[in-house]
C-alpha cells in the first residue's frame, strides 16, 4: 500500500504467488505497487532484515524554514495546525510551498509535538467492585421524535446505573432535572434493586449541591435522601464528563435502543404516557438481560434498604382565590368551587401534584412545568367551572380563562362559530349547555365528534337533539294494578288438600 512499509510477510507471500501468477496479480494480491514488486524480484534480503536507511530520497522542502519560521511558530502556540502553518508559509514566500507540502508538515508537526508538545492528559481505567458504585444522570430525549396522542412529545430521561454489573433503571421526566425527578427516580431504582451502593455519583445537578458555594455543599433535601439510604453522595468536577463515564456510556446506549425498539415498532405515536412508560420498561427490561450473571453477583453486594422511603415530594403553602384557582411553581391550577378560600398544603411531585386540607387529600391532578415557550401554562378543569357557569352562563363570553377550559379543540370551535352566528347572551348559554351535556352524559369524545361534523357542513347545534341522542329522558313505566285475592280462596285450597 503506498505510504506503508513492505514487510517480511508481504515478501514471503509474494514469492509464493508469484510462480502462479503474473508479476501485476501477484502484486495486487498483496496489496504492493509493480514497481514494488519489480524491486522484490531483485531483492536478496527480507525488508527486516535492510540496515537502517539515514539519507533522504528527496530534498527537504522545509528545510529553509522549518528552524527559523516554523518552529517558533509552534512554540509561541503548539496547538497551531498544519493547514494553517502552510497558509502562513504561502503568505510569506508566495510561489515557494505548493498544496503537497501539506503531508510533509503534517508529519513534521507531529514529529515535534510528540518530541516537544505539551504534556497531555491520561485516563485512568478504575476498577468498579460490585455494590460499591451507583450513578445517576438525566438525558433529553427530544431527538426520539416520540408523540403522545397526535402532539410532539418533548421530555427527559432519568436513569439510574450500577457500575460493575451495569444494571439500570430509567423514568420519564416531565419538567427540567428537579430534586423530585432525582428523588422519585432515585428510590424507584434502588427499590427495584432490592438494595443501595456505597456511593452515589451525579454531575453538578443544582438539586444536589449548591454549585454557588465556595466549597461542596449539598443541597438539605438532597443530604436527607442520602442519610435515609446510607449512601455517600458524590460528583464528578465541573465540565469533566469523562469521569461519569459509567452512565454518559450508557445514556447513549440507552436511547440506541429506544430508537431501535421505536423503529421495530413502525410508529413513534402512542396513545398516552402510560403506554410510552410500558414500552421504555421493557426496552430497559431487555437492555439489563445483556448483564443478568454480573447483576446477580452484584445484587448480593448490596446493603439492606431502610423500612421505608422517604419523601420525593417538595410541599409549599398555597391559597385558592375567589377565582377557584391557585398558582404552584408559575403554573394555574383550578380546583372544586368547595375549596374556595381555603388554604391549601400542595405536594409538588415530578408528575402530579396533591393538595392537602387538615390532613385530608382534597385533590389531585396531573402536574404541568413552566417552559421557555409558555412561562405561565394553566391546569383548568372545566368540570370544577361548570356548576357556577350554569348559574352565570352570560361571564362565559370575557372570562379570562375560557380559552384553557376547552376539553377539546373542538368545543373551541364551536364556541367560535357560536359567538360570530348568535348574540352574546344566547351563544353563552348555548355553550354552557353543550358543556353541561358533556359532562352529565359522559360524552365529551362522541359529542367532539358532532360538533366538529355540524361546524363542516356550516350548521349550529341542536342542544334539544343533541339531548335527545346523547341523554334520552328516562322511559315512563306502565302503571301496573295489583288485585289481592280474597282470604277465602286459600281456605278452599285447604280444604280441597
Amino acid at each position: 500500500m503506498p505510504g506503508k512499509r513492505i514487510t517480511d510477510l508481504q515478501v514471503n507471500k509474494y514469492k509464493a504467488l508469484r510462480s502462479e501468477h503474473s508479476q501485476e496479480a501477484a502484486a495486487a494480491k498483496i496489496g504492493i505497487s509493480v514497481a514494488s514488486a519489480r524491486r522484490l524480484e531483485t531483492a536478496v534480503a527480507l525488508p527486516s532484515q535492510r540496515p537502517p536507511r539515514h539519507w533522504r530520497t528527496r530534498a527537504d522542502p522545509l528545510a529553509e524554514v522549518w528552524d527559523t519560521e516554523v518552529v517558533p511558530m509552534l512554540e509561541g502556540a503548539p496547538s497551531l495546525m498544519a493547514v494553517t502553518l502552510l497558509e502562513e508559509l504561502q503568505r510569506r514566500h508566495p510561489e515557494q510551498f505548493g498544496g503537497s507540502v501539506l503531508r510533509t508538515l503534517q508529519r513534521r508537526v507531529g514529529q515535534w509535538r510528540a518530541e516537544h508538545g505539551d504534556e497531555r492528559e491520561i485516563y485512568f481505567a478504575q476498577e468498579h467492585p460490585p455494590g460499591r458504585l451507583g450513578l445517576s444522570d438525566f438525558t433529553v430525549a427530544d431527538e426520539l421524535d416520540v408523540s403522545l396522542g397526535g402532539l410532539a412529545f418533548p421530555h427527559r430521561l432519568y436513569q439510574f446505573a450500577l457500575a460493575h454489573s451495569g444494571w439500570r433503571h430509567v423514568r420519564v421526566v416531565l419538567g427540567g432535572e428537579s430534586f423530585q425527578s432525582l428523588a422519585a427516580g432515585l428510590q424507584d431504582a434502588l427499590w427495584m434493586a432490592g438494595g443501595v451502593p456505597e456511593e452515589h455519583r451525579t454531575d453538578s445537578l443544582s438539586a444536589a449541591f449548591n454549585n454557588l458555594a465556595e466549597r461542596e455543599e449539598l443541597t438539605r433535601r438532597y443530604q436527607a435522601l442520602c442519610q435515609h439510604y446510607g449512601v455517600r453522595p458524590t460528583r464528578n468536577n465541573t465540565g469533566v464528563s469523562h469521569e461519569n463515564g459509567a452512565i454518559e456510556a450508557r445514556q447513549g446506549s440507552l436511547k440506541k435502543g429506544l430508537d431501535q425498539g421505536l423503529l421495530l415498532r413502525g410508529s413513534r405515536e402512542f396513545a398516552d404516557l402510560a403506554a410510552y412508560e410500558q414500552f421504555v420498561a421493557e426496552t430497559v427490561r431487555r437492555l439489563n438481560a445483556r448483564c443478568a450473571r454480573a447483576w446477580e453477583a452484584e445484587r448480593a453486594c448490596l446493603k439492606p434498604l431502610p423500612v421505608r422511603r422517604t419523601a420525593d415530594f417538595e410541599e409549599i403553602d398555597a391559597r385558592v382565590s375567589k377565582f377557584g384557582v391557585f398558582s404552584a411553581k408559575s403554573v394555574l391550577y383550578s380546583v372544586p368551587s368547595r375549596l374556595a378560600g381555603h388554604r391549601l398544603k400542595v405536594r409538588l411531585h415530578s408528575t402530579h401534584l396533591d393538595a392537602w386540607l387538615g390532613g385530608v387529600k382534597v385533590f389531585e391532578c396531573e402536574r404541568l412545568h413552566a417552559s421557555a415557550a409558555d412561562r405561565h401554562p394553566r391546569q383548568i378543569d372545566w368540570r370544577h367551572m361548570l356548576p357556577s357557569l350554569k348559574r352565570k352562563p352570560g361571564a362565559f363570553a370575557r372570562w379570562v380563562l375560557r380559552d384553557a377550559m376547552f376539553p377539546r379543540g373542538e368545543y373551541a370551535q364551536a364556541w367560535e362559530r357560536l359567538s360570530a352566528k348568535l348574540p352574546e347572551r344566547a351563544a353563552c348559554r348555548l355553550m354552557v349547555e353543550l358543556l353541561d351535556l358533556a359532562d352529565r352524559a359522559n360524552v365529551v369524545a362522541e359529542l367532539a365528534g358532532v360538533l366538529a361534523a355540524l361546524h363542516d357542513n356550516g350548521e349550529l347545534p341542536d342542544i334539544d337533539a343533541l339531548r335527545e341522542r346523547f341523554a334520552p329522558r328516562p322511559a315512563t313505566m306502565p302503571d301496573v294494578q295489583v288485585v289481592l285475592p280474597s282470604t277465602s280462596v286459600y281456605d278452599e285450597l285447604l280444604e280441597a288438600a
